[in-house]
């Protein structure tokens, strides 16, 4: 017997589809129609649920009344007029609140994939750290999820810039090593070679950990806008001071955010100190600090290195004396010592007789000391007394006689500084790489940011007596007579001498007096030839000159 054909409806594939579409379009539609029904039901089966839960946590001795009172409130409503259909509008009305859907639509900017894998991967690195095993609902937990836990998010190229987390009131967020272990692990989370500022809420059990881009390196030594006894140490963050100094940089003016120390008799921190190992820059921090110290006061320094790096300032107006040798910085430590007590008897002279305080006693006298536990050790092996016992009167009273004293040393000989510079120096510098314990030992606080991963010369942090610890970037202030420094750099710090422009105009008249005096074959010189490029050094002064300085030097 032949078979029967099937009916089409039934072999053909597109009449299937299309009652597929239909039927799907007719439960979207009733979906839609019955939108309202489904949410007020959503919200009673939750009314009813919530109800069961407290029915359950209310002790037996307490179902009763509560029985009871809800029964007089059903008896009020249905006595009162209108009582009934307000009480089941007031009912549907809850209802649908609790029933809405509750569920945020997707931000358009959300995590990516690779993004949402980072932070679920630091969340769950932080589960030791921050949960414990007696909570009953921890927040962080190994099944649970980065979202109930990390409140906000930034990214920038692929990498975390920005997080802003929770954490439970249980973590002990008082502990240096608890808050430590915390950081080095979302240190290594977020991407090492960069730093990492972390800002810890106590109060409201939160963490903030930002990514901080570097600090520039293109500011060279120039005149800062500052008041008197105001000395730029350097530049830090935007958001760490309330600041801003216009600079000067790769030909451009910005402004920049300096980290100002104060000096003089209304300071706080009126001494200085500042370790690094070689090679950091703590000799340009006091070559930058002894430029600006000569646009309103006098400047000592003592070089107890012998390298001949401050030999630029030797006689220039305002520098009193550039020591590197053992008794002549001796002789002019005591000196600063005796010129500290006479400042301090004339201060008291004049303030008891109501008059004002002398001229050369209110100039800012600053003392400079580079390496002084050389001197220490060179002292030591003649026999003679420690030069750095002569700066206690300066350190201990230089505040009311406006001086100030700024040291500098290797971090590898903090043991042989003397007690009185420890004690009195609360303003504080370190340079260079260095871990974090070994810059709490030296600034007295813990740092707030990670270690950098490249350490140029001039950075690090400082500290000014009580404050918080800054990112710092010294301005670049290197020997004028170092060969092997930059040339604009070089220009940059003669042109801060004082007194160097007067004798480049004289050199150069004497020069000119010269050439008008020679035959002209002679000043011409030969074809292609210039006959100053010669007697001008790299930096702009003439041979002559700089030798004629060296030889004055040498002399006196």
């Amino acid at each position: 017997m032949a078979r029967r054909p099937l009916p089409a409806i039934l072999t053909s594939r597109p009449a299937l589809a299309r009652g597929r579409d239909i039927a799907r379009t007719a439960a979207d539609g009733a979906t839609d129609v019955l939108h309202p029904v489904i949410t007020i039901a959503r919200g009673m089966r939750r009314q009813a649920a919530w109800a069961g839960g407290w029915w359950g946590r209310t002790p037996k001795d307490r179902r009763a009344p509560a029985l009871l009172l809800g029964a007089a409130a059903v008896v009020i409503v249905v006595m009162m007029p209108y009582g009934p259909i307000l009480g089941a509008v007031a009912l549907m009305a809850s209802a649908a609140w609790m029933g809405r859907d509750r569920s945020a639509p997707a931000a358009p900017g959300g995590p990516n994939d690779a993004e949402t894998g980072r932070l679920q991967s630091m969340y769950e690195a932080l589960v030791p750290y921050l949960s414990a095993s007696g909570d009953p609902a921890p927040m962080y937990a190994h099944d649970g999820s980065w979202q109930k836990a990390f409140s906000s998010y930034e990214f920038q190229d692929g990498r975390l810039t920005h997080l802003h987390l929770r954490y439970p009131a249980y973590f002990t967020d008082g502990e240096a090593d608890s808050r430590a272990r915390v950081e080095q692990l979302l240190h290594a989370k977020a991407g090492r070679g960069r730093e990492y500022r972390f800002d810890w809420n106590e109060e409201e059990n939160h963490l903030t950990l930002v990514a901080l881009p570097p600090l520039p390196t293109d500011v060279v030594a120039q005149r800062f806008v500052t008041s008197p006894g105001e000395t730029v140490l350097g530049f830090t963050d935007a958001d760490s001071v309330q600041r801003t100094v216009p600079v000067l940089a790769d030909g451009e003016t910005r402004d920049a955010p300096p980290v100002v120390w104060r000096g003089g008799a209304r300071s706080t921190e009126p001494h200085l100190l500042a370790l690094g190992q070689p090679g950091t820059g703590t000799t340009s921090l006091l070559r930058s600090i002894a430029l600006q110290a000569l646009v309103h006061g006098d400047v000592v320094v003592i070089d107890g290195g012998g390298a001949g790096e401050y030999a630029f300032l030797a006689g220039r107006p305002g520098v009193l004396a550039v020591e590197d040798g053992l008794l002549g910085a001796s002789a002019t430590l005591e000196w600063a010592a005796h010129e500290t007590e006479r400042r301090l008897i004339a201060v008291n002279r004049a303030r008891q007789a109501g008059n004002p305080v002398a001229e050369d006693v209110r100039r800012p006298l600053w003392i400079l000391v580079d390496r002084p536990t050389a001197l220490t050790q060179l002292a030591s092996a003649e026999g003679r007394p420690d030069p750095q016992l002569l700066l206690d009167v300066p350190l201990r009273h230089g505040r009311t006689a406006n001086v100030s004293v700024a040291v500098v040393d290797q971090l590898d000989a903090t043991e042989g500084l003397a007690p009185v510079v420890i004690a009195q120096t609360r303003a504080r510098v370190v340079l260079g790489h260095l871990a974090p314990e070994h810059v709490a030992a030296v600034l007295g606080a813990q740092q707030r940011t990670t270690p950098a991963a490249d350490v140029p010369a001039g950075r690090g942090y400082a500290r000014l007596g009580t404050g918080p610890v800054l990112r710092l970037q010294v301005p670049a202030t290197p020997d004028p007579y170092d060969e092997d420094a930059p040339e604009a750099e070089r220009v940059a710090v003669l042109s801060l001498v004082p007194g160097l422009q007067e004798a480049r105009d004289a050199q150069d008249a004497e020069d000119a007096e010269d050439a008008a005096g020679e035959p002209a074959d002679a000043a011409a010189g030969e074809p292609g030839e210039d006959p100053e490029a010669e007697a001008v050094g790299p930096v702009g002064l003439r041979k002559e000159a700089v030798v004629r300085t060296v030889a004055d030097l040498e002399l006196g």
